[in-house]
């Protein structure tokens, strides 16, 4: 569906109050579009209708006049280089950015990215998982283990005594 109409749809979805199928919208064109500084615009002022500031400071991140609340909400939310970096769904290079301040934005989180990887980064191929430098978090990484050794216990334990009662 063309730019415009998809546009005109997500007009008409907010005036007949249903701004879940608007916000929809707008993702999918921010994704189909993602040097477009005015999309990503919008989609963060459906975020402030629903009171979601993080969100709202990831989409006006590349934006000379964000709301520092809303970055510092969305810094808050995504504290890694490379977190940042996907959350901010960019395409391409930095030069496809439409203002200086988006490209400058764009270079330092990508240099911040390929410092805590280790690693030169590009926009095509953000770390994912456990490529991060952070190592994690390791108490819940602990949880996750001890929880499926105690279902492997449980299993066990079940199967032995199904096994002597077959035996009795």
């Amino acid at each position: 569906m063309p730019l415009r109409e998809t546009l005109a749809r997500v007009d008409a979805d907010l005036a007949a109050g249903r701004v879940p199928v608007a916000r929809q919208r707008l993702r999918g064109l921010v994704s189909s579009f993602p040097d477009d500084l005015m999309l990503r615009r919008r989609l963060a002022g459906i975020y402030r209708l629903y009171g979601e500031p993080a969100e709202a400071g990831r989409w006006m991140y590349l934006e000379r006049d964000r709301d520092e609340a809303e970055t510092s909400a969305f810094e808050a939310r995504y504290r890694t280089a490379p977190q940042r970096m996907r959350a901010l769904a960019w395409h391409g290079p930095e030069s496809l950015a439409r203002t200086a301040f988006a490209r400058e934005q764009l270079a330092a989180v990508r240099a911040a990215c390929s410092e805590a990887v280790g690693h030169p980064v590009d926009w095509g191929s953000a770390p994912v998982g456990g490529e991060e430098g952070s190592g994690g978090n390791s108490f819940a990484d602990f949880l996750a283990g001890t929880g499926c050794l105690v279902v492997v216990l449980a299993f066990l334990a079940v199967w032995v005594n199904g096994l002597v009662a077959l035996f009795d």
